[in-house]
């Protein structure tokens, strides 16, 4: 129970787990208490570019004045919602403690024998633990219906009805639904029903536009949130099924599937451990602690939802869905993309602002208006005064006085652009859409608006940079180099049986041979496929070579150590330790070799050196170097069983089998969007952990190096900017471009001393130890393919193809995204301005209005939901990447902004000023004509605000055109029927 009270209060935050011990680098206090710190004098618009906690949005809520602040925020944080999501987690986490704790009290005072109780679990599954289940639909479908599918009840998304609704609460038209209904009894009362009508049934007409069009708005963007939530929940789950490793999705795991988890993997369902080697499981996402466990056969119990921090292994599925507690958890929390980006932020607070300019300026024309009118000096169209003191009856005062409130409620309406936020949303989800058929998958809005102002990018080498696609090209065993990489024949049988039992036995990975005859499946990662290719070329026999050891303890590959290891048996007598991975560092280690003939020799400074040759010539071939090597080990100096669980596997003292290379080729295209890159002001870093020489070689053929010759720090080793001081990093981070033999914690210190230089920083990344510099990045980008679940959960963007010019495409759709926005900016804004103005010098100089409340609710459909909709929609162009990043406290509206708003202002303010004073006496017209087709125009001059040509593009973007020919048509229609009802009420 007591683990069950502590739960709550160790609850991890959404995207990323606490940590209970400081990383040694500097964090600040925010990290460990879950908030972010904000000084008393900082700016409370001054929002975290990623993950701005709960808190701190609340402050910078009572900080900020927010006019109509349940329209303004429907787009963003539901900060309430938040709190009541969390209150669900803590308690379903102290369910799973409690569960816990029982098991561990069952476990206490009874020992299980799980070796002898899993086979009898496996029978009453109808499974096996080595080839899992059959797999067949037939079989599949039965064990859905008997114990349900990995899936659990989504809460529905709202019905059109409730966005209906909620945009129905707008305060301001409540107001005006109201005024408009008073209009129309007021009217109908004083000049009939055939002619008092108009005026209010308009207003309402007006107002069911805006509320309709923005509903539909709101509704088609949660249905696009919802698509991309699904996506992001669909991860890949590799199971063993007919004896073939598989992937499938973890909404097709059934009871009874045998999973392979490795490093990094999320565990799909709850089970039973199988077999593992140096299993250890991260459950801080069920239990809130983040303390690291380890499964083994004392220990086997696996809860859905936690992830695999070290090892691998495999699992007996026992429950999913519903029937797990992960189940349980995300089916009682909602997965909206509920996050409120920086440039909302910054954006909502510029709203209220000119909402607050716009409700002074109504309170004034209020005030003059009603001055007017109590005065009598507001007369009507024919000339006679409004208002006679003894004389107006009380209906006529009351109704003009509701004529003049809706006047000043619609101005009102119009000076707030609550157009702003809703653009923001539009652009978001519409580029999010794009990006997807980009090949990326957008975790966090904030990455979008982001990754405009990105001006440098760390990224992997491979799989990322290169095709991932590794075979081996080039192989030295028993000290001499293959004429061909399987060229062994003249290899004795001690050096074959050797490099088989190491291929086959240290390696995660597996080969299938049907037995039909069909081709050789081999899974793994691409290293691990590589080399067990290598070893079927070889003539290996995984089944037979795995049968003829076993394997005692397993030391798993990590990016820190950079090899792997195993100890196996063999003849129940002779200890064989068997190390593979980077080639110097496994070389460094051996202190003899073996010959062609198996015999060990001392291994001699030339004869080293001689080997460290053999390396270079490969890394300068853009090979990765991969070494093997081994030991005999006394069965005496191996741990007992119960000890063995923290054995590490002795590296020293080794014997050098063979070095082979691996061709990685460069993907197409990656040169061509280096060089994008370039052009646009973003400096491109390749951060590998191959030795420099591969780095080098790949850095040419990419364009990320230009001179062949360059040197530290340019091109530099891990290990050397690991071993320099805080400031000396941030001296020689902007020079460097190449990073080789490099470890995440080295990656986690460049992009903080990038930061610390001012530098937007975009971190792409594959492996669990990535995490923390995806973390810290601006931008974590990880990689769909290759991508651990742990480096995706700690990503801002996923790069579903793993392709480096897909990160460019992000840049240019992030860059997209700033510029849409200004686009309306300074479309909006013109029209604020420019109605403002217009009507404040004709209430003050006239006591009229020249734009009534139907026609500025209609500027006001058109300006904040079509104009936002066209101009969020803009693609994005070539030209955009030939401009710097947009800095991180770069003003929304630059001076070419202003300049574009203040000319087009005065034009319009201009020409409708002169048709207002002198339009009867120039188009010869007795009735209202002031023309709106500016609107349109200033549309079209928003489009491009920084170049003169505006039409430059726009028969390619058919969404604008779409949106600016309905705009004309209604337009039209609008003013027929104006005109037409104005004659039917002219006449006899």
């Amino acid at each position: 129970m007591e683990l069950a009270e502590r739960a709550p209060e160790a609850s991890p935050g959404r995207y990323h787990r606490r940590r209970d011990d400081d990383d040694g680098n500097g964090n600040d206090c925010s990290d460990v208490l879950g908030v972010d710190v904000l000084d008393e004098g900082a700016d409370p618009f001054d929002i975290p570019a990623k993950r701005a906690s709960v808190e701190r949005l609340r402050r910078w809520r009572q900080a900020a004045l927010v006019l109509n602040a349940s329209r303004r925020f429907r787009y963003t944080l539901d900060l309430k919602k938040e709190e009541e999501k969390e209150q669900i987690r803590r308690k379903i986490r102290a369910h799973a403690q409690v569960i816990r704790a029982a098991l561990l009290f069952k476990e206490a005072g009874q020992k299980h024998d799980v070796d002898r109780e899993l086979p009898g679990l496996a029978n009453l599954l109808k499974t096996n633990t080595e080839k899992g289940v059959h797999g067949d639909e037939v079989d599949l479908a039965c064990r859905a219906n008997a114990f349900g599918a990995n899936r659990y009840p989504r809460k529905k998304g709202r019905s059109f009805l409730v966005f209906l609704w909620e945009a129905c609460q707008d305060l301001t038209l409540v107001i005006l639904i109201i005024a408009a209904v008073i209009s129309l009894v007021l009217g109908i009362a004083t000049e009939g029903i055939k002619e008092g009508w108009y005026d209010g049934a308009s207003i309402a007409f007006a107002v069911f536009l805006v509320i309709l069009v923005t509903a539909v708005s709101d509704y088609k963007q949660s249905l696009q949130f919802q698509h991309l939530n699904e996506e992001k929940q669909n991860i890949q789950v590799e199971v063993i099924r007919g004896g073939r490793r598989i992937e499938v999705s973890i909404f097709d795991i059934v009871v009874g599937d045998v999973v392979a988890l490795k490093i990094g993997d999320q565990v799909p369902a709850d089970g039973v451990l199988v077999s593992g080697h140096s299993l250890a499981i991260d459950e801080s996402s069920m239990t809130g602690e983040s303390k690291i466990v380890v499964k083994d056969h004392k220990s086997p119990f696996l809860m859905g939802g936690c992830k695999v921090a070290d090892g691998y292994g495999t699992m007996l599925v026992t429950a999913v869905g519903l029937n797990t507690e992960w189940g349980l958890l995300m089916a009682s929390i909602s997965e909206d993309n509920n996050e409120e980006t920086p440039l909302q932020v910054r954006l909502n607070g510029v709203a209220t602002f000119i909402g607050i300019v716009g409700l002074s300026v109504a309170a004034m024309v209020l005030i003059v208006l009603v001055a007017r009118y109590f005065t009598g000096h507001t007369t009507n169209p024919d000339g006679s005064i409004q208002f006679v003191k003894g004389q107006t009856s009380v209906k006529s005062t009351i109704f003009g006085t509701i004529k003049i409130l809706t006047i000043a409620v619609t101005i009102v309406v119009v000076a707030v652009p609550e157009g702003l936020p809703l653009a923001v949303t539009l652009t978001l989800a519409y580029s999010m859409q794009k990006m997807m058929a980009d090949k990326a998958l957008v975790r966090r809005l904030s990455a979008c608006e982001t990754m405009g102002s990105a001006t440098t990018i760390c990224s992997d080498k491979t799989g990322t940079l290169t095709l991932n696609q590794m075979t081996v090209v080039r192989s030295v065993v028993g000290g001499i180099k293959l004429k061909s990489p399987a060229d062994i024949e003249n290899l004795s049988p001690v050096v074959s049986s050797l490099i088989l039992e190491g291929i086959a036995q240290n390696s995660s990975g597996s080969v299938f041979e049907p037995e039909d005859g069909s081709p050789i499946e081999i899974t793994g990662s691409p290293t691990e496929k590589a080399i067990l290719s290598w070893g079927v070329e070889l003539h290996m026999k995984f089944a037979e070579e795995k049968s003829k050891s076993s394997i005692i303890h397993v030391s798993p590959f990590n990016s820190e150590k950079k090899r792997a290891g195993v100890a196996v048996i063999v003849d129940d007598s002779d200890i064989h330790v068997h190390w593979k991975g980077a080639a110097e560092i496994v070389l460094a280690l051996c202190t003899n070799w073996l010959d062609v003939n198996g015999i060990s020799h001392e291994m001699t400074p030339d004869k080293a050196n001689q080997f460290k040759k053999y390396i270079e010539e490969m890394a300068e071939e853009s090979l990765r170097c991969v070494a093997f090597a081994y030991r005999n080990l006394d069965l005496n100096y191996v741990p007992n069983e119960e000890e063995r669980i923290n054995w590490e596997l002795p590296d020293n003292e080794l014997a050098l089998i063979g070095i082979v290379g691996m061709k990685d080729p460069c993907r197409p295209g990656v040169r061509n969007a280096v060089d994008l890159c370039k052009n646009a002001g973003v400096k491109v870093r390749m951060v590998t952990g191959d030795n420099l020489q591969t780095a080098r070689a790949i850095a040419l053929e990419c364009g990320i190096l230009m001179d062949s010759q360059a040197s530290q720090p340019v091109i530099i080793e891990g290990k050397v900017f690991r071993a320099y001081s805080d400031a000396e990093r941030e001296a020689v981070a902007d020079q460097i471009s190449v990073m080789g033999r490099s470890s995440p914690s080295d990656k986690l210190l460049l992009v903080k001393a990038l930061k610390k230089k001012g530098n937007v920083v975009a971190v792409t990344g594959d492996g669990t130890n990535d995490a923390p510099a995806l973390h810290e990045a601006d931008i974590g980008l990880a990689m769909g393919i290759q991508g651990t679940e742990v480096a995706k959960e700690s990503s801002d963007i996923i790069i579903l193809d793993d392709n480096f010019a897909s990160v460019v495409k992000v840049v240019r759709w992030g860059r997209s995204v700033y510029a849409n926005i200004q686009k309306f900016i300074q479309f909006q804004l013109t029209v604020n301005v420019a109605a403002l103005i217009i009507n404040v010098v004709a209430a003050i100089s006239s006591g009229n209005v020249p734009l009534n409340a139907v026609q500025l609710l209609w500027v006001n459909l058109i300006m904040d939901t079509l104009g936002a909709l066209a101009l969020a929609t803009e693609p994005p162009t070539d030209q955009l990447m030939k401009r710097p990043p947009v800095g991180r406290k770069e003003p929304l509206v630059t001076n070419i902004m202003w300049r574009n708003l203040f000319i087009q202002a005065v034009f319009q303010v201009t020409v409708l000023l002169t048709l207002n004073f002198r339009g009867r006496d120039l188009l010869h017209l007795t009735q209202d004509t002031l023309d709106h087709a500016n609107k349109v125009f200033n549309e079209f001059n928003s489009r491009k605000p920084y170049e003169l040509n505006i039409f430059d593009g726009v028969s390619r973007n058919h969404l604008f055109l779409a949106v600016v020919s309905i705009t004309v048509v209604l337009q039209i229609t609008k003013d027929q029927l104006h005109l037409h009802l104005h004659l039917h009420l002219l006449s006899p």
